[in-house]
């Protein structure tokens, strides 16, 4: 039975320990003072005040929530919507959400970019416009996608410029691009709002992660700046923020921690329109909106601006603006009094916490002011006087009010910034509370003196800890603080660093009370996050109970480790770190149990629930390590099992064990009847995997019903207590004690592990760098089923060597000899090809780097792979990998420029973070093949510069010699331009080196006494410098020549220091298409134009995968992505034809999957080719939604070419056009197929197809006639023919070549022939 609870009286204890809020009178929350404040740009503001919405009441039920599955029982208070005015709506959701709900509703145009972690507001309202949302003027919102971040800035000033209410989304380095219209908008004191999600800047690395680094990167832009702490916060404040630039005519970057704000989900106290709508109705908002617009451009009332002024009024111009921003701070707080009136919530732009006789004092903006209060609380309940200052407003910065939130009493205060200003004084907040502080007691000697500290946290997200901000105040509380520190690291080389709290040491829980913690171990794609987004939300909505979630993951793409941190109870949850101590801990794959210290986080007596084949204490004990078995004992722990991936295998899902794992959540948990559960997470599926079809539903919501039935408790043998440890490290030792080994050992493995937050300073290179091949360790056995080889079938094609994504199936070729000590499974067949002489051949995957992608076993042609469970094959497969990585490579056997040679070749990029399945590593790998000894890559920010260059793991490798790929990533936007930049570096030094060469040859033999061998050897060299075939090879002859000779001459000593600029390099630019056909095409087409010899490959994915799946302008027209809900109305972008118009640039369009041959000859020509080269590659991506999954991008690769989808060709300026020779080769040259049909496989075109069908069946149409319109005009082309882009096609071509059984003939409005 239900008791329904009056509203509490003030500082009594509710029921389940809640405590009663103040009452607020009718009239306000906020004592509301009033200002009349007058500004330049908008009106004075108007009488009138909004009206406080009263609290919520509870209910709880009297029973027990605990069903008989249950093993823990939670109260569930639920609050209940007032009726009436005023009424609450509480809604699980992040911050992004929460966040573009506001910029959304009060918004007229919004020009957006992807950029994580902001990417999500931008998607969300690309999403309700093409449904059709309101905002609260009654309109849709204009949302478009622009190139750039500079491009979204700029549209964003023209918009403006226009009158319109405009904002976007960005940070980082999308911020930084952003830096030149900030200042013009700034200049032109236009009301606006930038949400920005806080992010570190690539630096010595890049770090998608959070801290302040962006934002205090554009503090002088003239923006104010106003800091959002929670996600509540980012809420309400946005709102601020789009009132308080109305009211000030100065524009606001609203701003909040990236990761642990923007993607935190939480209990959220959502604004409703209507409440908006009656504020901006106030007079003050209804005449600046008004002003805006009267001020646009606009022919019937012109004015100029944007002009050029001289020394004369420059100055006094910028100094007339300053009104503006004296009067800004009291609007902000009109605006949060605003805000406060209609929501409750107060907010200040300086708001103290703690002891009202604190003694220290801690100074911080951000969601890490959380963890400081938490520790406030803790702290001063033993008897400490300490308090927290949270800093709101950063600009403009109001000396005044900031003193007046200080206690009298503080006399020490230590300024916490997020982000590291390197040679400064202090960091940017630092600096301003010092200010502020320093000018205080000059202007009154009788103000108190206080010692002020700076210091450092959180950087790229580092966890900061309520035990973190206890070492703070212990600092200060020394006879002499620390200044200039960092906490939360072990600084060993600076000792700057605090050591770990005594006050509250680590473990010490200051949640509220009632709060049950939560942890899941997931892999990468395998549903795990998704599934806990939806569980929190049901927990929150239907449990009545606030919520917060949390997700961290480690640097691989799918397969890569997730760690899913979910907390719920009856108080309010605001605690900004990790699950520290898991009241229930599950663990969705096995193997992580001896990878990974998983139970490190597990409360002793919590619930632990594996994942595993194992499901009996006899089994189970076999399996695990006996470190685990101990550590398990000494918990004592609810142990449960579940063969959960047997459960998903037989509902259909596969690998997918999501579902399984969050139904045993719910049955275990008790935070729900387990039948309102089922129905409530059933409801989730259908509304979270409708886009991918009812059969995907179906699929999920036959895992959870065969959930239950295969979980079982396991008793914990009490002789695994009793068990000696040792150390467990499945990874092979050291070879030896070189840089690349060392770094493996100190950094790599611990980082691996996901031990790296242990790692001190000193075990780093400060400039970033990486050492080669550190992947070879990481052996992640993360694939289900792995391949073997049926050598009877084989007829040695190496394809399955040349599709693999990871280089973990090779061939291997040994004499006889060489096997003299093979492990007796290791068996051969006879190698067959010309040289191949008595050698024996095989084919041998490594099962510990398979990803489990199926790719080779459907591209074999001979049946000769078959796919086995891993468990059964692992041992033995593992001891054959490693004894055919003793056998020498034989790579001058055949040539390399051909399918089966290139295999020849030891991939020079291996064991990669990559997807399953993934379309772009198999190019970069064949590169490596061809010209890993001697490449240098320059790699656009990106998803090949995540699953290629995420620190610890390095996949490009050397070889026997010690030689391979040079690789570094720059920017997103500036990669052509820093390929294009390393090509003349590298031109010019060999020239140099070539004319000191020279000089040496000129000096007579008896000034110079040289060897023959070194002299003969240098005029080769010089003669042969440019030709890679004979420079390369005469350059390891000199090697050892100059080391011996290098002595003999000042010069010979310097053509030694030198002797690296020997080899002939090939320089390749490489990016996904988001770069190329993007924000780097202004770049990439001034390469294209420049006539220099550097090669370009272009990774097409059609779409911005790495930032989650965004439309490019490589995106196909019909095919919905984010960025394009509505699905893409807009044909793709012919970047092939852009490449071609030039004349003298070499371009290639291919696709490794449809046609082996020729995408490595094109590499080889393109390589050759002395001059620009552009090959464009077809990549697959999992973005694409294959209805059979990523195992049939071959042959939708194969059907994507039949149908002219995707075509072959290459055209080559090196050869001489005449009868017969023609620079365009059409390399598919007959169509086969239809492309409407190839289209029904891929989920990002079905979208559309089940939602507005009409459209869809218009644009699919529309994709054909263009197909098959490309295809005449390419005919044309490759018979010697001239023809641009978008002409009309020659004459018809004859039915046979197009394999439809009909002439094909294009009308209006589509095709008529389907």
């Amino acid at each position: 039975m239900e008791a329904h609870l009056k509203a509490p009286v003030a500082g009594k204890t509710c029921r389940q320990g809640q405590v009663a809020r103040a009452m607020v009178p009718a009239a306000g929350r906020v004592a509301n003072t009033k200002r009349a404040v007058t500004v330049m740009a908008t009106p004075p503001e108007a009488p009138g005040a909004g009206t406080a919405a009263a609290p919520g009441d509870y209910k709880t039920s009297t029973g027990s929530a605990q069903s008989s599955g249950n093993v823990v029982p939670f109260p569930s208070p639920a609050v209940v919507k007032e009726s009436g005015k005023g009424g609450k709506k509480m809604v699980p959701m992040d911050g992004n959400e929460a966040t573009a709900t506001i910029a959304y509703a009060v918004s007229d145009v919004s020009f957006i970019y992807p950029i994580t972690p902001a990417t999500n507001m931008g998607e969300f309202v690309d999403q309700w416009s093409a449904e059709g949302r309101t905002n609260v003027f009654g309109n849709v919102m204009s949302v478009t996608e622009m190139e750039s971040e500079t491009g979204a800035a700029g549209a964003l000033h023209g918009a403006l410029a226009a009158g319109a209410l405009a904002t976007t989304f960005t940070c980082s380095q999308g911020l930084l691009l952003m830096v030149p219209n900030m200042y013009k908008i700034a200049g032109e004191l236009t009301p606006c709002v930038l949400h920005v999600t806080a992010r570190a800047l690539a630096k010595h690395a890049l770090s998608i992660f959070g801290d302040h680094q962006d934002v205090m990167a554009v503090r002088q832009t003239g923006w104010a700046m106003l800091c959002s702490h929670s996600v509540q916060e980012a809420h309400d404040l946005a709102l601020v923020s789009h009132l308080a630039t109305l009211r000030a005519s100065v524009p606001f970057l609203h701003f909040f921690d990236g990761f642990r704000t923007s993607h935190e989900i939480n209990t959220v106290n959502l604004i409703e329109n209507e409440a908006i709508k009656a504020i901006l109705a106030k007079p003050i908002y209804q005449d600046a909106i008004k002003h805006h617009r009267a001020r646009a451009l606009n022919p019937t009332h012109p004015h100029q601006r944007g002009t050029a002024q001289g020394p004369d009024v420059y100055f006094q111009c910028a100094e007339a603006a300053n009104p503006f921003y004296d009067r800004a701070y009291d609007h902000v707080v009109a605006a949060m009094e605003e805000v406060s009136a209609v929501t409750g919530r107060v907010y200040k732009p300086y708001e103290y916490v703690g002891a009202p006789d604190a003694d220290k004092l801690i100074v911080l903006m951000g969601s890490g002011s959380a963890a400081v209060e938490e520790a406030v609380n803790y702290l001063n309940a033993q008897g400490k006087k300490v308090g927290v200052l949270k800093i709101r407003l950063f600009r403009p910065w109001n000396s005044k009010t900031m003193l007046e939130q200080i206690p009298a009493t503080v006399r020490k205060v230590c300024v916490l910034d997020r982000t590291k200003e390197s040679g400064s004084a202090g960091e940017p907040l630092y600096q301003q509370v010092a200010m502020t502080l320093h000018e205080a007691e000059m202007a009154d000697p009788s103000t108190p003196r206080r010692y002020i500290v700076g210091g450092r946290f959180g950087l790229a997200s580092k966890e900061f800890l309520p035990s973190h901000a206890a070492a703070v105040f212990e600092n200060l509380d020394a006879k002499k603080p620390m200044r200039d520190f960092s906490v939360g690291i072990v600084d060993d080389v600076t000792r700057r660093s605090l050591p770990d709290s005594k006050w509250l040491p680590l473990g010490t829980s200051t949640l509220p009370k009632g709060t049950f913690e939560c942890l899941f171990w997931g892999m990468g794609s395998d549903g795990t996050v998704g599934a806990n987004k939806e569980a929190i939300k049901i927990i929150a909505s239907s449990a009545g109970m606030s919520a917060q979630a949390y997700f961290s993951y480690d640097a691989h793409k799918s397969g890569g480790v997730t760690v899913s941190h979910l907390r719920f109870g009856p108080s309010e949850i605001g605690s900004p770190y990790l699950v520290q101590q898991a009241d229930y801990l599950a663990v969705n794959h096995q193997s992580y149990m001896a990878k990974y210290d998983t139970l490190a986080s597990l409360k002793p007596g919590g619930v632990l629930v594996l994942n595993t084949v194992f499901t009996t204490p006899e089994s189970l004990g076999k399996y695990l390590p006996d470190k685990v078995k101990k550590q398990i004992a000494a918990l004592k722990p609810q142990l449960y099992v579940v063969d959960a991936q047997s459960v998903a295998k037989a509902s259909g899902l596969g690998k997918h064990v999501n579902m399984v794992m969050q139904t045993v959540f719910f049955n275990l948990s008790g935070v729900l009847p387990m039948e309102k559960a089922i129905a409530l997470l059933k409801k989730s599926i259908t509304k979270a995997y409708e886009r991918k079809g009812p059969e995907v539903v179906a699929k999920n919501h036959a895992a959870v019903d065969l959930a239950v039935a295969a979980l079982k408790k396991i008793d914990i043998p009490a002789s695994w207590a009793a068990l000696p440890t040792k150390v467990v490290n499945p990874n092979p030792p050291a070879k030896e004690k070189t840089s690349r080994w060392e770094f493996i050992e100190t950094v790599a493995k611990p980082m691996l592990a996901l031990e790296g937050d242990k790692l001190p300073v000193s075990v780093f290179s400060p400039e970033g760098f990486v050492p080669p091949g550190t992947t070879v360790i990481e052996k992640r056995a993360i694939a289900a089923q792995v391949p073997i080889w049926k050598s009877e079938n084989c007829t040695q094609c190496n394809i399955c060597a040349f599709v693999c994504p990871h280089a973990a199936i090779r061939p291997a070729l040994a004499s006889p000899s060489d096997l003299a000590g093979a492990p007796s499974t290791f068996t051969s067949i006879q190698a067959k090809g010309p040289g191949m002489g008595d050698l024996k051949y095989r084919i041998q995957v490594s099962p510990f780097d398979c990803t489990g992608c199926d790719l080779c076993t459907h591209a074999c042609p001979d049946d000769a792979l078959k796919s086995v469970p891993i468990n059964s094959v692992l041992e033995v497969e593992a001891t054959n990998w490693d004894f055919a990585g003793t056998l020498p490579a034989r790579t001058d056997i055949m040539d390399k420029a051909t399918v089966k040679g290139s295999q020849l070749q030891p991939p020079l990029m291996e064991f990669s973070g990559a997807c399953e399945g993934c379309g772009e590593t198999p190019y970069v790998k064949l590169l490596t093949q061809l010209f890993g000894d001697r490449l240098i890559i320059a790699n656009a920010t990106g998803c090949s510069s995540i699953w290629g260059g995420s620190a610890p793991s390095n996949p490009y490798t050397t070889n026997a010699d010690g030689y391979g790929p040079a690789w570094a990533n720059s920017l997103f936007e500036d990669n052509a331009q820093f390929g294009f930049g390393i090509a003349m570096g590298t031109v010019q030094r060999r020239k140099t080196l070539r004319k000191h060469v020279k000089e040496v040859l000129a000096v007579e033999m008896e000034k110079m006494p040289l060897t023959f061998g070194l002299r003969n050897a240098l005029t080769r060299w010089e003669e042969h410098f440019d030709e890679p075939e004979v420079a390369n090879v005469v350059a390891k002859e000199l090697q050892p020549l100059l080391e011996r000779e290098k002595d003999v001459h000042p010069m010979i000593k310097q053509l030694y220091d030198e002797r690296d600029m020997l080899h002939k390099a090939s320089i390749w630019i490489v990016g996904g298409d988001g770069w190329a056909y993007d924000i780097g095409f202004g770049g990439l087409d001034h390469v294209l134009a420049s006539g220099e010899n550097v090669n370009i490959l272009v990774l097409d994915t059609e779409v911005y995968s790495n930032t989650g799946g965004q439309r490019s302008k490589a995106t196909p027209k019909s095919a919905v992505a984010k960025f394009a809900a509505g699905g893409k109305e807009r044909p793709k972008k012919d970047l092939g034809a852009i490449a071609m118009s030039y004349g003298d640039v070499y371009v290639a369009s291919t696709s490794l999957h449809a046609n082996y041959g020729q995408v490595t000859k094109a590499m080889a020509e393109a390589e050759k080719y002395s001059g620009v080269s552009l090959v464009l590659a077809y990549a697959p991506c999992i973005m694409h939604g294959i209805s059979t999954g990523m195992c049939s991008a071959i042959d939708e690769s194969k059907q994507a070419v039949e149908t002219g989808y995707w075509p072959l060709y290459r055209y080559n300026p090196a050869i001489k056009e005449d009868a017969t020779h023609h620079r365009f080769q059409l390399d598919a040259k007959k169509l086969k197929g239809d492309v409407e049909e190839w289209m029904s496989h891929e989920n990002r075109f079905n979208i559309l197809e089940r939602k507005n069908p009409e459209v869809a069946h218009k644009l699919h149409h529309e994709v054909d006639d263009a197909v098959h319109e490309r295809f005449d005009r390419m005919k044309h082309m490759a018979a010697g023919g001239h023809l641009e882009a978008g002409s009309p096609p020659p004459a018809p071509v004859p039915a046979a070549e197009h394999d439809h059984g009909h002439v094909h003939n294009p009308k209006e409005g589509g095709c008529g022939c389907h």
